[in-house]
């Protein structure tokens, strides 16, 4: 009997020492991702319950939706945020800059965290990334997919295509720009960026451009030069999963066009026009964008 109550004694005192020294609470989630062998993306993981996958727009980072992870985590979702390779907080290795290489990398993600049934958004750039990586990998991880003034299913004009806003010749010398005067560029787009000056205010403006200011110039130029020559007309008819088309009816980089384009090629897609915004649709009308976005997730 004394024996018996050393025995129960010792492993009581053995569980106590376990839950105070913190041993059973689940382990902190991996802020980096390796994707391949020196290439680590940065990843902001929050929250509980259904995923949402988020991907940042030219020349951004995932620390863009920050706005968008409040509204999540509060209404118990599990957000992600992916920075693709050459932005923010992710590795900047010279290689290749391309869509097929961003949704490779997103899916390697999704791999390692083992998601199931999310929903994936993408802004401008990102958002042809994510509609390109449901088409390459036939929605893999995914259930539901989101664009954000997303610049598809091709950014430049052609002579059968002519609702983008930009030639090829315009963004090429934006590459030029980019090349000579990486700020000044930065400068154009943000000029453009948002319904007015004032859509803004200067400590949010201050704040999207020290974002920027962490992309490596090799990636914004290669990612640019995928601005420009990536057309994925041919990716509309392979989407199958719920789209919501989130698009601004006066963004001056993603004309309101393409999002009726994309409506009319994505079976089983809604748009929702955005009237008070530009191409910042996100943070100039958050709380819209907010709301069709958790409203689209529930349905």
């Amino acid at each position: 009997m004394k024996l018996f109550f050393s025995v129960v004694t010792s492993l009581a005192f053995s569980l106590v020492v376990t839950v105070s020294s913190g041993q059973n609470k689940p382990a902190a989630r991996a802020e980096y991702i390796e994707v391949e062998p020196n290439v680590r993306l940065h990843v902001t993981d929050l929250g509980e319950g259904t995923p949402v996958v988020l991907i940042h727009g030219y020349p951004l980072s995932d620390a863009c939706w920050e706005y968008q992870y409040h509204a999540l985590v509060k209404a118990g979702y599990r957000v992600i945020g992916i920075t693709l390779r050459g932005f923010g907080l992710s590795d900047k290795p010279y290689g290749k800059y391309n869509y097929d290489q961003f949704a490779t990398d997103i899916k390697t993600v999704l791999d390692k965290l083992n998601i199931k049934d999310a929903i994936l958004g993408g802004h401008s750039m990102g958002g042809a990334i994510s509609l390109h990586y449901v088409a390459k990998f036939n929605a893999a991880h995914v259930k539901k997919l989101v664009l954000f003034d997303a610049a598809a299913p091709c950014h430049t004009k052609k002579p059968d295509y002519p609702y983008p806003l930009f030639t090829k010749d315009q963004i090429s010398s934006w590459i030029e720009l980019h090349n000579n005067n990486r700020p000044a560029l930065f400068d154009a787009v943000a000029a453009k960026f948002t319904l007015s000056p004032t859509s803004l205010t200067p400590g949010l403006g201050n704040w999207l451009g020290g974002i920027e200011a962490q992309s490596s110039p090799y990636a914004t130029e290669q990612a640019l030069i995928a601005l420009r020559d990536e057309d994925l007309r041919s990716d509309l008819p392979k989407i199958k999963i719920p789209t919501l088309i989130l698009h601004a009816t006066q963004d001056s980089i993603v004309s309101y066009a393409l999002a009726e384009q994309m409506k009319a090629g994505i079976k089983n897609s809604t748009l929702v026009p955005f009237e008070k915004s530009g191409h910042a649709a996100f943070v100039e009308e958050k709380d819209k964008t907010n709301a069709e976005l958790i409203k689209f997730i529930k349905q």
